[in-house]
């Protein structure tokens, strides 16, 4: 991982937890409690990199959480004896790819219950 990255990975883990959502706060009262002294154009820019930041922190939360639920997916399907592995890391193909394959899931998902019915 790179040093960018990890300095990423590292903020959005500190501002994703109660001590990190606290110092954006207090962050923010200070820049409010500033409008008074005629620094609104500061107290702007420092909101909307607040605002930046906070996007950025759920993003990569969300990257994380995404990443981690497809592991814990590739790992049941390796588990199971009876499926097939060629989904496995299919998050990583191509956007036509996916649908490609989800559509051939799909029809064979429909033609097993037609069988069963």
């Amino acid at each position: 991982m790179s040093s960018m990255n990890k300095i990423l990975f590292v903020a959005a883990d500190f501002l994703s937890r109660p001590p990190g959502f606290y110092v954006m706060i207090v962050a923010m009262v200070v820049c409010t409690a500033l409008v008074p002294f005629g620094l609104t154009n500061a107290v702007t820019y420092a909101l909307s990199v607040a605002a930046i930041v906070i996007t950025g922190v759920v993003l990569i939360q969300g990257y994380r959480d995404t990443a981690a639920i497809h592991a814990k997916l590739d790992e049941i399907i390796v588990a199971l004896k009876d499926t097939r592995n060629d989904v496995v890391g299919l998050e990583h193909a191509d956007p036509k790819e996916i649908k490609a394959k989800l559509g051939k899931l799909e029809e064979e998902a429909a033609q097993s219950g037609m069988g069963q019915a």
